[in-house]
């Protein structure tokens, strides 16, 4: 299995200093991956959102910066919202990250959480389903060969065009982020496309006929199931005590889940809530280095995923424990997970 951390780089929605948070927080976020990086942690994705809360719009602006300061981790959007930009540039700007982190740049493909980018670049809400499915179909045939000849409803045609530049590798792996809907499994199945499940919420049993479903789907198309990849990601704060690990924390998780929750019309988040949501078989992973150790084997006894994401800065958390948090996930969390599943 697989190990990797996942951030959108959150920082506070201060409309006085965006510029000075933003520049902060990049700073920080090159310093995690730069330390995920050193602690041997696989990979490292980074999300896209275009709200004043988060400091990454471009997935690939930040990952060709993190290229030029890590030697070996791999590097992803998680996710790229495809629905809303043109798959064209996509392949354009991962495969020029590709060729400058000597051939670590994956793709996580998705139709993101939030909607802003949506009125942004000109797209409609109606064509949600349609624009990600011809943009996907798009982007898989760019990562299939140098010309190209493709037509659809929302995008120019094109016809026998070269698109460059071409990756080192000689494809850009590239994951379908899911949210648990089943046409997502079916469709990640039926393109023989890596899946990841975010599962920020709710019991991580409720989702195994989503997982099941993309199995029994590969199944019967012929693919052997033993050479699928599929993984799952978990909110994820870790510290040296479990109760001073769930305390720091709370703070910063709630402001976070209660920001989200007025666009949405979700009730504030209680420290009740907050403390079922971390018991042993709900999705929160917060505590110490064992409980995070049982939760990770507990979903794998679920699920039996090759790939393990921990979103590992939900939240405005001081860097310095986000720091820490890393630390401990990379030298304690991650061989204790390997040593139990040897």
């Amino acid at each position: 299995m697989e190990f990797g951390l996942i951030t959108f780089a959150d920082m506070p929605p201060d409309a006085d200093r965006l510029g000075a948070n933003g520049h902060q927080r990049l700073s920080d976020l090159m310093e995690e991956i730069k330390l995920a990086d050193e602690l041997g942690i696989d990979i490292f994705g980074v999300g896209e959102h275009h709200r004043p809360d988060y400091a990454v719009s471009s997935p690939s602006v930040v990952l060709a910066a993190a290229a030029a300061v890590t030697k070996n981790i791999k590097l992803t959007s998680a996710v790229t919202v495809l629905s809303s930009d043109d798959p064209v540039r996509v392949f354009q700007d991962f495969a020029t990250v590709d060729l400058l982190s000597a051939g670590r740049a994956e793709i996580m493909a998705g139709r993101g959480s939030f909607i802003e980018s949506f009125p942004l670049f000109g797209f409609d809400l109606h064509d949600y389903d349609q624009l990600f499915t011809e943009k996907l179909d798009l982007l898989l045939k760019l990562n299939e060969g140098e010309m190209v000849s493709w037509s659809g409803k929302h995008r120019a045609s094109i016809h026998n065009l070269g698109v460059y530049p071409r990756p080192l590798q000689q494809k850009i792996p590239i994951w379908l982020a899911a949210g648990g809907t089943p046409a997502s499994a079916i469709r990640a199945a039926t393109l023989g496309m890596p899946l990841m499940l975010a599962i920020i919420g709710g019991m991580p049993q409720q989702f195994v006929p989503f997982i099941e479903l993309y199995k029994e789907t590969a199944r019967k198309l012929g693919r052997d199931l033993n050479s699928i990849q599929y993984g799952v990601n978990n909110h994820m704060f870790v510290g040296e005590d479990s109760q001073v690990a769930a305390d720091q924390f709370f703070p910063h998780y709630a402001a976070m889940m209660n920001r989200i929750g007025r666009d949405r019309g979700w009730s504030p988040l209680t420290r009740g809530q907050y403390d079922h949501m971390r018991s042993p078989k709900s999705a929160l992973m917060v505590g110490s280095v064992q409980q995070i150790v049982d939760k990770i084997l507990y979903e794998y006894e679920l699920f039996g995923m090759t790939r393990f994401m921990a979103q590992a800065s939900v939240g405005t958390v001081p860097h310095n424990l986000v720091m820490k948090s890393i630390e401990l996930f990379g030298s304690k969390v991650i061989p204790e997970v390997k040593k139990a599943l040897q």
